[in-house]
């Protein structure tokens, strides 16, 4: 009994580091794909169909007992949770992540749970009270936070790898002096990472309503899937008039394409789905550093990129902050279940009292 209560309790710990190395190897697979030329709306559209036939069946047999009715306002949420939360935030990401290096993308990605929380706070769906230690750390994490990504983003410093550069048209990972192009590539590729951010942050927030209207989280995810595949598809059928550009030639892009649907779209959501289910959604935020490190393992030993100061600085900062921004917001939903738990012990009391004077009386 023990060993099973072991086991357990080390299941959500085992899944999110599984989902970490499955999301360290799509970063990877789509880094290199894309510098072979593979199309990026031609990935996202292609990726998102797999997903789709993945999780289809799942969400089928799962939730087909539970599965409310399609009205056309919960359409419209998934039309637009799939424009902010797949198609807009894969195509930004992509972007992104072909100017700069994996290990930088995927930090970037930190960025998404600040700007979210200021977002919801602009919002008013968050609050936020300066006088208390929660609101204080909320306010600390975030500047903090701020200060990497400001670092990450005007500061690349030396290389700490000292792997050969080779000078070609398609290497954007060189240093920020080397040329005027390569700034101009790096920051377009960064102020595509923060795009991505934002439209996670939005995406986030519209799940947030999604899921209260269609509370069916398999059946959602495979519908988002879905309607992105085809506004993907759409879109690149009016950017791209060749039909050669949707045959996959090479090994490398078929692999990508199934790997990153199935996988990284399907696997990696049921796994994060049941591990903020299980343990929460802190918990499962807690893990994503450890993407940064195996995603910088591949970057050297598999892409060959060089990993520079800046990003190591900035990583840090970012991640530092991000961790003060949880530990708020859990002292902030400690304060508030002790606080309705407080209120509900003494309406309990006063529901006693009232019985009591009305059996006196």
């Amino acid at each position: 009994m023990l060993g099973m209560a072991r086991i357990n309790e080390w299941k959500p710990v085992i899944a999110m580091l599984v989902f970490d190395l499955i999301s360290a190897v799509t970063t990877a697979l789509i880094k290199k794909a894309l510098q072979e030329g593979l199309d990026r709306l031609v990935l996202i559209t292609l990726r998102q169909l797999v997903a789709t036939v993945f999780l289809a069946p799942i969400a089928y047999f799962r939730e087909r007992n539970t599965r409310p009715k399609l009205t056309l306002e919960i359409l419209v949420y998934l039309f637009f949770s799939a424009a902010f939360g797949a198609a807009l935030s894969q195509y930004t990401f992509f972007y992104g992540l072909q100017y700069t290096t994996a290990t930088f993308a995927i930090t970037f990605t930190n960025v998404a749970p600040v700007l979210t929380f200021l977002i919801a706070v602009l919002l008013r769906v968050e609050s936020l009270n300066m006088k208390n230690k929660a609101g204080a750390a909320k306010i600390v994490g975030t500047l903090t936070s701020f200060a990497g990504v400001m670092l990450l983003t005007l500061y690349k410093g030396v290389s700490l790898t000292h792997l050969a550069e080779e000078p070609s048209p398609d290497h954007h990972g060189a240093a920020p002096g080397s040329s005027s192009s390569d700034r101009k590539s790096w920051t377009l590729g960064t102020l595509a990472l923060l795009a991505n951010c934002l439209c996670f942050s939005f995406w986030l927030l519209l799940q947030s309503r999604l899921t209260k209207k269609y509370p069916v989280l398999y059946s959602s995810t495979a519908y988002m899937f879905l309607i992105s595949s085809l506004q993907g598809g759409a879109l690149t059928a009016a950017i791209q008039r060749r039909a050669s550009v949707w045959v996959l030639t090479r090994p490398l892009e078929i692999v990508t394409v199934l790997y990153t649907g199935v996988m990284g779209s399907g696997v990696g959501y049921v796994l994060m789905t049941w591990c903020v289910e299980k343990r929460g959604p802190v918990f499962t935020s807690a893990f994503i550093p450890v993407i940064q490190i195996m995603v910088a393992m591949m970057d050297f030993f598999f892409l060959h990129e060089n990993l520079y100061l800046g990003s190591v600085l900035g990583s840090i900062l970012l991640i530092l902050g991000l961790y003060i921004l949880l530990w708020g917001k859990k002292r902030d939903a400690s304060e508030a279940s002790s606080s309705s738990a407080a209120a509900a012990a003494k309406e309990e009391e006063e529901e006693e009292e009232d019985k009591e004077k009305q059996v006196r009386s």
